[in-house]
């Protein structure tokens, strides 16, 4: 099964006095602003790329690590994930630096290590986590409830 996901943005005027919207095709992601100073000043009401990311990047890594602690037989009530994405000027040029997972697992029956392990295995293998790797640094702090 393939699925392809579309995302649309517009954007109008210069850099650092333009502004955008961006929203997903089928209406899911509602339509939302963007600005250069959302990416490095106060957010305020605007969202930016590297917050759609963290976002998109919690979302994956929930889903796997439900899906990998299922396996194991330890399916969790609850995982509250938090992603930071890091944006940074490194020399002459912007980049997403580091990606920050925080989990905080209500997982019956399991060990801190056993959690630990999974979602460590859990970054490993979700598709954003793959989608950034060798780019951008990943961490991972989880601990249960």
């Amino acid at each position: 099964m393939t699925a392809r996901r579309t995302a649309q943005a517009v954007w109008e005027g210069d850099l650092i006095k333009g502004h955008g919207t961006v929203h997903g095709a089928p209406g899911a992601l509602p339509t939302v602003n963007v600005s250069w100073a959302a990416r490095t000043e106060q957010q305020g009401t605007q969202t930016s790329p590297e917050e759609l990311l963290a976002a998109a990047h919690a979302s994956c890594f929930s889903m796997a690590l439900s899906a990998a602690l299922g396996r194991q037989q330890h399916p969790p009530t609850k995982l509250e994930v938090t992603a930071v994405a890091t944006f940074d000027k490194i020399g002459e040029a912007w980049k997403i630096t580091t990606e920050e997972l925080t989990v905080v697992g209500h997982v019956p029956g399991i060990t801190p290590e056993q959690f630990q392990a999974a979602a460590k295995g859990a970054s490993e293998g979700c598709p954003v986590s793959q989608a950034l790797k060798g780019n951008v640094a990943i961490s991972v702090n989880a601990r249960l409830a």
